[in-house]
């Protein structure tokens, strides 16, 4: 299947570490190497990147892993199909538009049977079963909410209802933004780890690469890396329970008691 790669924060921040280790999966040291893609969030806008070639060997990755782009929401995804060949319209993320923002949504999964019969205002451009539920969620809070966005606790229930629909039909693990809030709903694997005062050094399992966070950070700043599977060695990630939904703001989870 996919992985995913996933940051929030309280101030804008570069993945460009992350992004390193992240990438090697895609055909060096794992064999996600049918495709990528990247989101940025910058205020109400959004860069997307994405490309039909292995991360590893992809030259648009390399301008990724090279250039510090600060974002408090960023969504990655490096694949391996299952549904949909190898081309660019069925790489992800996958990015609309609701509400007036964009949303960016990745999937590591499979929904061998999922075909809504209809999604009344989306449709799918490419043949995966990852951009059908995409579509079907802002579609389901389109026709929810059609005033605009709710509160975010609102909000939440609603993608909470969906997802446990979706979720009936296979493995649904995904990354969710729209530039204010950042949703993660883990149906296998995906962890997290935030980072905060007092920062230390962390190492990279896929490349032999160390950065001293201490050194990039002030006091104030947090960050919350979110993942398919651990990024780094010698850090405590903590490991999203399947059926869980979480929500992120400020690089940190959100409680609704």
């Amino acid at each position: 299947m996919c992985q995913l790669l996933g940051m929030n924060c309280n101030v804008p921040t570069d993945i460009c570490f992350s992004f390193e280790g992240f990438s090697a999966r895609g055909g060096k040291t794992d064999d996600h190497s049918d495709g990528w893609g990247i989101a940025f969030f910058e205020g109400k806008g959004c860069r997307l990147f994405i490309d039909a070639k292995a991360s590893i060997s992809s030259p648009i990755a390399e301008v990724v892993r090279c250039y510090p782009i600060h974002s408090t929401h960023v969504i990655a995804h490096i694949r391996k199909a299952t549904q949909g060949e190898i081309s660019l319209e069925n790489c992800h993320p996958f990015r609309r538009e609701l509400w007036g923002r964009y949303w960016v949504f990745a999937h590591n999964g499979d929904l061998p049977d999922f075909h809504p019969q209809s999604m009344g205002f989306y449709h799918a451009v490419g043949k995966t079963d990852s951009e059908r539920a995409f579509c079907l969620i802002l579609e389901t809070l389109r026709q929810r909410f059609p005033e605009g966005q709710p509160p975010v606790k609102e909000l939440y229930l609603a993608l909470r209802e969906i997802t446990d629909l979706i979720s009936l039909y296979g493995v649904f693990n995904y990354l969710l933004s729209e530039g204010e809030h950042f949703f993660a709903h883990c149906s296998t694997k995906l962890s997290y780890i935030v980072r905060q005062a007092p920062f230390a050094a962390a190492h990279l399992i896929d490349q032999d690469v160390t950065v001293d966070f201490q050194e990039l950070t002030t006091p104030s700043d947090r960050v919350a890396v979110i993942a398919t599977t651990p990024l780094t060695d010698n850090e405590v990630w903590t490991q999203i329970q399947p059926g869980e939904l979480l929500v992120f703001q400020d690089g940190l989870p959100l409680k609704f008691d």
